[in-house]
C-alpha cells in the first residue's frame, strides 16, 4: 500500500506538471481547494486494511478498488491517507466484503438486495469510532462503490452522514466498439483503434489499463471488442489469443469481452461449404468453436451478431429465420453461461417503408428465442438519427428481451467537432411511453425488465473511442461515453444532473462556470436537430460520409440510402406519410400512441414530418406556416451554435488554456458547417417550396448548384469510396 501511494504522489506531481489534455477524463483528481480538503481530510484521515483482503485481492477489483482509492485521495487530499490495521480516532475508510473483511461482516450490513454488483457507502460508527463503510456483496461492487465515493469528493458532495445503497438496474452495459483488426475504427472520428491487434497479445499497452478504469467508474461492465461488420479472423486461435490477453487486462474492473461474431464464419474460416444453423455440421462447429473460446477466457461474455442486414451474411440466406440463427449460437453458448445480443437492425429484403422493417420480422418471432438471447434494438426505427421517435419493438416484445443500442459516437451529429451532448437524446427515449400495458410503460421499463418480466437485461452504446489522446476526439464527446455509463447504470437517472457531475469532474466546481456550461451542454443536441433535420425530418445527410447536408440525392440504388426517400419534398408538401393513409408505420405503436402520432393535430411537432406529408402552407402551433416555421428552426439552430460561442468566450479565466482553444475552435467549426446546412437545406427546400423566406431568416450565401457539388472523398470513420470531386470540394463550408 505504501508502494501505491508513492506511485500515486509521483504520478499527481508528473500530471500537473504537464498541460491538460483531456487525457484523464473525468479522474483527474486535481487538488481539492479549502474547505473541502480539510472536510474530505476528516472523514479519510486513514483506511483501514483488512488482513483477509490482502489474500484475496491479489489481481482482482479489490485490488483496484484500493489502488483507485489510494490514487484518488492522494491527488484531491495532497497525500496518502496512513493505511491502520485497526480503527482508530481519525475518521477512517474501510472498504470490503463480509467475506474479505470480518469488520464489515460484523456490521451486518443491508447487502443481499444489492446483488452482484450494487454497493453500499454508510458513515457508521465501528468499535467505537466514526468511519465510513464502502461495502458489497462482490468485490467488483466494492470496486463501483470507490468510484462513486471518489465521484462524490470529485463533485463537493458532503460525506459526512452518508447512507448510500446502489445496484444497476440493467444487467448488461455493454460499450461495442466499431473496430476493426487493421486499425481503423467504422464511424469512428477519434482516431485509430485503441487494440493493437499487432502488439497482442506480448505487448500490453497501459492505454488498456486507463480504459478499464474509466469504463468501471461508470459501471460500464462488458466490451465488444470488434466491429458488427465482423472479420471472421478475429475467432481464430491467434486472435482468440489476443483476446485472451485483453480480457486478463479488463477482468480486475469488471468488464468482461464480448465478439461480434460473422454468421457466415464456418465457410470463411471453418472449410464448410454452408452456414446454415439447422445443419448438423454448422452447428456442431460453432460449439466447437465456443468451447475453445471458454479454455482461453473463461469469464467470455457471448457474442453480438449482425446478420441478414445491409448485405451481411445470416439466416435469411438459408430460408431460415433469425430466431434460427440466434438459437443456434445461443446453444453453444448456454453451457458456458454466454450470451447472443442478436441485432434488429435489419433492412435490405423489402421495398416497404424501412421503418417498418424490423418490426414486421421479429414480432411473429416473439417467444421463439432461447432464454439466453436478447434483441439488441436501436433507440430509433431508422438509424441513429439526431432525433426520433422510440422504436415500435420496444412495448411489442414481451417474451424476448430487448436491449436498447444507442450511438456515443455521433455519426450524424457532426462528428467529433460539433458540440452536442446525448443525454437529452437518451433521457428522451427511455421516458417515451410505449403504453404496452397502459400508462407508464416507459422504455425504461421496457429495458430494466419490470414491465414484461425479462431475466436478463441490457443496455448498449456504439463507442466514440479511439487512439486519441483525448480519448474520443473533442473534450465534450467524453460527456457522451460518461452519459451513456450512468445511464445505463440506472435508466432513471437525469441527462442534467449527470452533466453537471461531469463537467465538475472534467473542468472545474466553480458555480460561475458549472451553470452556463450546463446549459450549454443541455441545449446542444436541440440545436443540432435545428440545423440539421428539424420538424421530423431524418437521414438528410450526405451519402456513405453522412457529413453534411445531401437532401438533395436521389441517385442511390436502393431507394432508402436516399435523403428524398425520407423528406418526400415536392410542389405540394414536405414529410413522410406513415399513416393510414401511407406506409402505416404508426400502426407498429401501441393504441394510444398510434392515434397520437396519426392525427396532425396532436402529434408532437418534433416529429410532425416523421410521420407526415404536410402542406407547405400548414399553420403550425406557432400560428406559422410550414415552410416558414421550418426556415427559423434551421436559423435558431445557427444562432443557438453563435451563444454557445459566446458562453465559451466568456469562460476562459476558469478552463485551462489548452482545453479551452480546442473548445473554442471546435465551436467555431460547428458555427460554420451549422450554416453550411442551414443554407443548403433551405437552398434545396425553397426550390419546391417556391416561397419566400420569413422575416429574420437570411438567404443562402451560395446558388443550389454550388452546394450540391460539395462532397469529401477521404471523410474520417467511413470504410466506403465516395466519387472523386471534379472540381474537389467547389464550396468551403
Amino acid at each position: 500500500m505504501l508502494w501505491l501511494a508513492a506511485v500515486a504522489v509521483l504520478g499527481m506531481r508528473a500530471a500537473t506538471a504537464r498541460a491538460e489534455d483531456g487525457h484523464r477524463l473525468w479522474l483527474r483528481y486535481p487538488l481539492l481547494e479549502e474547505p473541502w480538503r480539510s472536510e474530505y481530510r476528516a472523514v479519510a484521515a486513514q483506511i483501514v486494511d483488512c488482513s483477509a483482503a490482502r489474500q484475496s485481492a491479489v489481481a482482482g477489483p479489490l485490488r483496484a478498488a484500493q489502488s483507485e482509492l489510494m490514487r484518488g485521495l492522494t491527488g484531491l487530499l495532497g497525500a496518502a491517507p496512513p493505511v491502520a490495521g485497526r480503527i482508530t480516532e481519525a475518521g477512517a475508510l474501510l472498504l470490503g466484503t463480509p467475506r474479505s473483511c470480518a469488520l464489515v461482516a460484523r456490521e451486518r450490513l443491508p447487502l443481499r438486495a444489492l446483488g452482484s454488483e450494487g454497493f453500499l457507502i454508510r458513515s457508521l460508527t465501528v468499535r467505537g469510532r466514526a468511519a465510513t463503510v464502502i461495502a458489497a456483496n462482490t468485490d467488483v461492487g466494492v470496486l463501483y462503490g470507490v468510484f462513486d465515493f471518489l465521484r462524490l469528493l470529485q463533485t463537493h458532495r458532503p460525506v459526512e452522514h452518508l447512507d448510500i445503497s446502489s445496484r444497476p438496474r440493467l444487467q448488461l452495459r455493454v460499450l461495442d466498439h466499431w473496430d476493426n483488426l487493421d486499425g481503423t475504427v467504422e464511424r469512428g472520428y477519434a482516431g485509430a483503434s485503441i487494440w493493437d491487434w499487432w502488439k497482442l497479445p506480448d505487448y500490453l499497452d497501459p492505454r488498456y489499463v486507463e480504459y478499464a478504469r474509466a469504463c468501471a467508474s461508470i459501471g460500464i461492465n462488458g466490451t465488444v471488442l470488434n466491429n458488427v461488420n465482423a472479420n471472421p479472423l478475429i475467432l481464430t486461435r491467434p486472435y482468440l489469443v489476443k483476446v485472451a490477453a485483453l480480457a486478463g487486462v479488463l477482468r480486475p474492473y469488471g468488464l468482461k469481452v464480448y465478439l461480434s461474431a460473422r454468421f457466415s464464419a464456418p465457410i470463411d474460416i471453418g472449410g464448410l461449404k454452408t452456414a446454415d444453423p439447422l445443419d448438423p455440421a454448422v452447428r456442431a462447429w460453432w460449439r466447437s468453436k465456443v468451447d475453445e473460446i471458454y479454455r482461453l477466457i473463461p469469464d467470455f461474455g457471448g457474442v453480438l451478431v449482425k446478420a441478414s442486414s445491409e448485405g451481411q451474411p445470416g439466416p435469411q440466406d438459408y430460408g431460415r429465420t433469425h430466431a434460427d440463427g440466434a438459437n443456434m449460437l445461443a446453444d453453444a453458448l448456454a453451457p458456458h453461461g454466454g450470451v447472443v445480443m442478436w441485432r434488429a437492425f435489419v433492412y435490405g429484403h423489402s421495398r416497404e417503408d424501412r421503418a417498418r422493417q424490423a418490426y414486421d420480422e421479429f414480432v411473429p418471432l416473439d417467444g421463439k428465442f432461447r432464454p439466453n438471447v436478447l434483441l439488441q434494438v436501436k433507440n430509433g426505427p431508422i438509424d441513429f438519427q439526431p432525433r426520433e421517435p422510440f422504436h415500435p419493438l420496444f412495448g411489442a416484445m414481451r417474451h424476448t428481451p430487448v436491449m436498447m443500442e444507442v450511438q456515443i459516437t455521433k455519426e450524424y451529429l457532426g462528428f467529433a467537432t460539433h458540440l452536442a451532448y446525448l443525454g437529452p437524446l437518451y433521457e428522451e427515449v427511455l421516458r417515451s411511453d410505449t403504453y404496452a400495458k397502459g400508462k407508464g410503460s416507459t422504455v425504461a421499463r421496457v429495458i430494466d425488465g419490470s414491465l414484461f418480466g425479462y431475466r436478463i437485461t441490457g443496455m448498449a452504446g456504439v463507442a466514440n473511442i479511439g487512439a486519441d489522446r483525448n480519448w474520443t476526439g473533442s473534450e465534450f464527446d467524453q460527456a457522451n461515453w460518461y452519459v451513456f455509463g450512468r445511464l445505463a447504470w440506472d435508466p432513471t437517472l437525469g441527462a442534467k444532473a449527470i452533466a453537471e457531475e461531469w463537467v465538475r469532474m472534467t473542468f472545474s466546481n466553480d458555480p460561475a462556470f458549472v451553470a452556463p456550461v450546463v446549459a450549454m451542454m443541455m441545449g446542444s443536441r436541440e440545436a443540432v436537430v435545428d440545423y440539421m433535420t428539424p420538424l421530423g425530418l431524418a437521414h438528410q445527410m450526405a451519402t456513405g460520409t453522412h457529413y453534411g447536408p445531401g437532401p438533395w440525392v436521389a441517385d442511390n440504388r436502393e431507394p432508402d440510402w436516399n435523403p428524398v426517400y425520407y423528406n418526400r419534398a415536392d410542389s405540394t408538401g414536405i414529410g413522410f406519410d406513415r399513416t393510414a393513409s401511407g406506409s402505416d408505420a404508426v400502426a407498429q405503436y401501441a393504441p394510444h400512441v398510434a392515434a397520437e402520432f396519426s392525427n396532425l393535430r396532436t402529434v408532437p411537432e418534433q416529429y410532425l414530418l416523421w410521420f407526415h406529408h404536410v402542406p407547405w402552407d400548414y399553420r403550425l402551433s406557432s400560428g406559422r406556416t410550414l415552410w416558414d416555421e421550418l426556415a427559423l428552426h434551421y436559423t435558431h439552430g445557427v444562432d443557438a451554435v453563435r451563444a454557445m460561442r459566446k458562453t465559451w468566450n466568456g469562460l476562459a479565466a476558469y478552463v485551462d488554456p489548452e482545453r479551452y482553444a480546442e473548445v473554442a475552435a471546435f465551436l467555431a467549426i460547428q458555427e460554420r458547417e451549422a450554416k453550411w446546412w442551414r443554407d443548403a437545406s433551405i437552398a434545396y427546400f425553397q426550390t419546391l417550396s417556391k416561397r419566400p423566406l420569413p422575416p429574420g431568416v437570411a438567404a443562402p450565401a451560395h446558388p443550389l448548384a454550388e452546394y450540391e457539388a460539395v462532397c469529401f472523398p477521404s471523410s474520417p470513420g467511413y470504410p466506403g469510396k465516395t466519387p472523386a470531386c471534379s472540381p474537389p470540394n467547389p464550396v468551403i463550408p
